[in-house]
């Protein structure tokens, strides 16, 4: 099934390099179904010329307010109400700060102002610019009034500067189209807390003991909460992802950290998902030097338990919440997985057996079985987003069941 069939996505080019990479989202979104409307403004067209975006799309491509129309139709109202999606990409500064501010003085500008789809914007300017309060304050305002943005990224952008700039990668940005567009918007009203990430455990100033944990797992549980309505926590280890945007956030380095953070934040929230990594063991005694290898043969580490986590989330529960747990195992998986539900008074578990392939930490994919008091589903191998819409859709009839 095309995911977008039969859904119309009015796509904004404006003057950055980044325009080249907006070709490849015209061409997603067509392999999804999609019909694609394109509307440059002039000097986008120096990057990008419109043939190249007709050629894709199989639409012809706006620039010029006052060009004779192809229709008869006053052209920027017709296509701001066929959009069920409008989406900027890139969203330079100059549009950001016009569009705020309500300027129409373009195409571009002028059918965005008329329409009432939703509005996705992918910014993309220099790192310096990007941080300057003006242009902050405005992206304030647009999302103050219900504007959704996707990325920008961090990395070498085209001046030669390194940091926040980059506009998303085409994939990101048709990926946040499908969630906007197929988005059930069944959990608005529930606050939804999600942990991610490891745990990093010092040893002294400059090593620490840590685990495999990329927090993809838990930040795809929250952007999936986020495109469905929710009010979203996230409470992160230390990870290279990008945050999604809309949630409140918490960072923790030490799983003492995650310990004091949840013992506040989880009794607020509806649903808490635990698919961070805390650490089982700490060091005994921090060594607040570095430990230097001159002299020595062997090092011996004295570990010592850390605070339980999760038990300590569920002695706190309150009724009617839901809390979710999750067991990354190699042997023994759905005994230990049972174990972990009954002693951490969780609503259900899901257990990852890291030994097989397509599971685990690092990838983008995973295979899990979802295990409560009751049942067991298997998920087989998918996108760890598509995990956590079953993971969510569980939560979800477990919350709506403790209602009724």
């Amino acid at each position: 099934m095309l995911p977008l069939k039969g859904k119309n996505v009015v796509l904004g080019v404006t003057a950055g390099i980044a325009a080249y990479k907006s070709v490849q989202v015209v061409s997603n979104l067509k392999k999804l179904g999609a019909e694609v409307d394109v509307i440059q403004t002039e000097h986008a067209c120096n990057f990008v010329s419109p043939l190249s975006f007709q050629s894709i799309s199989n639409r012809p491509v706006v620039v010029d307010m006052f060009k004779e129309p192809v229709s008869w139709d006053i052209e920027h109202i017709a296509l701001a109400r066929k959009a069920d999606l409008f989406l900027i990409a890139p969203a330079t500064a100059n549009f950001i700060g016009k569009y705020a501010n309500g300027i129409a003085d373009d195409m571009l500008t002028t059918t965005v102002l008329a329409t009432k789809a939703p509005v996705l914007l992918a910014p993309a300017m220099n790192t310096v610019m990007w941080q300057n309060p003006a242009v902050q304050n405005n992206i304030a305002v647009l999302k103050g009034r219900g504007v959704l943005f996707v990325g920008p990224d961090s990395g070498i952008l085209a001046c030669g500067e390194t940091g926040a700039g980059r506009m998303s990668p085409p994939e990101e940005i048709t990926q946040k189209v499908v969630d906007i567009l197929n988005s059930k918007q069944d959990m608005q009203g529930l606050k939804v807390l999600v942990t991610a990430g490891p745990a990093r455990e010092s040893v002294d100033p400059v090593r620490f003991i840590s685990n495999h944990s990329s927090g993809k797992m838990g930040y795809e549980l929250a952007a999936e909460a986020l495109s469905r309505g929710a009010e979203v926590c996230l409470v992160t280890g230390p990870t290279s992802l990008n945050k999604p945007a809309g949630a409140k956030l918490f960072s923790f380095n030490t799983t003492q950290e995650l310990y004091n953070i949840m013992l506040k934040e989880a009794p607020l929230n509806d649903i808490v998902i635990q698919a961070a990594a805390p650490a089982d063991f700490t060091v005994e005694s921090y060594s607040p030097q570095k430990i230097k290898k001159q002299g020595r043969d062997t090092i011996e580490l004295r570990l010592v338990p850390t605070k339980d986590v999760a038990k300590a989330v569920g002695e706190h529960k309150r009724p009617g919440q839901i809390l979710v747990g999750f067991a990354a195992e190699t042997q023994n998986g759905v005994e230990n997985a049972k174990k972990k539900l009954k002693s951490k008074n969780l609503d259900f578990i899901v257990l990852n057996d890291i030994t097989q392939e397509g599971a685990g930490f690092k990838g983008d994919t995973n295979i899990v079985t979802i295990i409560d008091e009751n049942s067991l589903e298997n998920l087989s191998l998918r996108l760890k987003r598509e995990v956590a819409r079953e993971i969510l859709n569980k939560a979800l009839d477990k919350i709506n069941k403790a209602d009724s």
